[in-house]
């Protein structure tokens, strides 16, 4: 006999490809086999695993219209079933399949805008935090802002891409307007955050990224900065952080004491 955990397997593997029989022993409540039923578990299995891709990426659905996506997306449920009973979870790998799927190759920019939708998910659904009122930095004396470690907000993702994805995410929004948009104008860097309700995506300036990501290594203003002004000798930190600041992108800080000047 089948072990549990076998069968198990088998039952996920059948539920997920149409080409695989029905698993052997199953039957139904009338105690006989019954593919007919089985087929029809298996579809509603599928359409929901599509539907909460739907639900998850809106911008790519209208990029590429409801026909290609319910297509790719089906692609997807066959070879990325879910690991996780939270449907939250399900769809993390979708950006990345959507580089590998073929039929999109012609839209080298719909990975990102995909990663964008994915962000906003993962921030809206990120722990509470409250951002740090922007007055206290007053308490922080300037020759020690270099040695401040700034704690992000557990919400903020980040975004690079190579295309004007996020120009483009905006546009295929429930109440954007497509138009042409010029591929060859260069990427831009999307923040994602949600300080308080409501999801917030903005571009950011270049060495932003940069700055951002040191910052959240651990590193101090002081190394971070370096880090930006290596990507952009034109950062602007005061600037920076008065905008991220205002993003509600910082949930505390600390200082360094290795760094602290005597």
């Amino acid at each position: 006999m089948q072990q549990l955990a076998e069968r198990q397997r088998d039952f996920a593997a059948a539920l997920l490809d149409p080409g695989l029989p029905m698993p052997h022993g199953l039957v139904g409540p009338d105690g006989e086999p019954d593919p007919r039923r089985f087929a029809v578990y298996r579809n509603n299995v599928a359409v929901s695993l599509i539907e909460a891709l739907d639900d998850a990426f809106p911008a790519v659905q209208r990029i590429v219209g409801a026909d290609f996506f319910r297509a790719m997306a089906r692609a997807y449920v066959m070879v990325q079933p879910p690991r996780s009973p939270i449907m939250l979870d399900y769809g993390a790998g979708f950006p990345e399949f959507i580089r590998s799927f073929e039929p999109a190759a012609g839209l080298p920019y719909l990975e990102d805008v995909a990663r964008i939708e994915r962000a906003w998910t993962e921030a809206y659904h990120a722990p509470e935090a409250s951002p740090i009122d922007p007055g206290t930095f007053s308490a922080v004396a300037p020759d020690q802002l270099p040695a401040m470690q700034l704690e992000l907000h557990p919400s903020l993702r980040l975004v690079r891409s190579h295309f004007p994805a996020l120009t483009i995410w905006q546009m295929n929004l429930a109440d954007g307007i497509p138009a042409p948009v010029d591929l060859a104008a260069g990427g831009e860097d999307a923040l994602v955050v949600r300080p308080v309700a409501d999801v917030e995506v903005r571009m950011i300036p270049r060495g932003s990224f940069e700055f951002i990501q040191a910052l959240s290594d651990g590193k101090p203003v002081l190394t971070a900065l370096e880090d930006a002004l290596t990507a952009n000798s034109r950062f602007d930190l005061s600037a920076s952080l008065a905008d991220l600041m205002r993003a509600g992108a910082f949930a505390g800080y600390s200082l360094a004491p290795e760094l602290m000047r005597t």
